[in-house]
C-alpha cells in the first residue's frame, strides 16, 4: 500500500517562510509527479488549487500566484518532495495536501495518493 506522509507547516507572519516536506512509501510500478495542492478556508476538497509539482525528470510547474516565492524540490530516489515557501502572504493560508501520482503494481491506471494535509496559516 502506498502512503504519503507530510511534515511542516504552521504559523508564519506575512513575509515569512515555511517549509513543507513529504515522503511517499510503498510499492508501485512508476511515479509520474509529486506535488502540493491546497484547500483555502471556506472551500471544499473539490476546489483544491494546484500549488506546485515536479515530475520524474525534475520539471516543475507552479501556480502563478506563488511563482518566484515558492520552490519545489523532488528526490526521485527517496520519493520525497519539499516545498520552500518564502515571502508568504495571508492568501497563502490553506490546508496543504501532498500527493504522488503513481502507476500501481496491479493496474496501468494512474492513481493519486494523498497525504493527510497540513495547515499553513499566514497572519500578523
Amino acid at each position: 500500500q502506498v502512503q504519503v506522509v507530510e511534515s511542516g507547516g504552521g504559523l508564519a507572519q506575512p513575509g515569512g517562510s515555511l517549509n513543507l516536506s513529504c515522503a511517499a512509501s510503498g510499492d508501485f510500478k512508476r511515479k509520474d509527479t509529486m506535488g502540493w495542492y491546497r484547500q483555502p478556508p471556506g472551500k471544499g476538497r473539490e476546489q483544491l488549487e494546484l500549488v506546485a509539482s515536479v515530475d520524474d525528470r525534475g520539471r516543475t510547474d507552479y501556480r502563478e500566484s506563488v511563482r518566484g516565492r515558492f520552490t519545489i524540490t523532488g528526490d526521485n530516489v527517496k520519493n520525497t518532495v519539499s516545498l520552500q515557501m518564502n515571502n508568504l502572504r495571508p492568501e497563502d493560508t490553506a490546508v496543504y495536501f501532498c500527493y504522488v501520482l503513481i502507476i500501481p503494481i496491479d493496474t496501468d491506471a494512474a492513481k493519486y495518493i494523498w497525504g493527510q494535509g497540513t495547515q499553513v496559516t499566514v497572519s500578523a
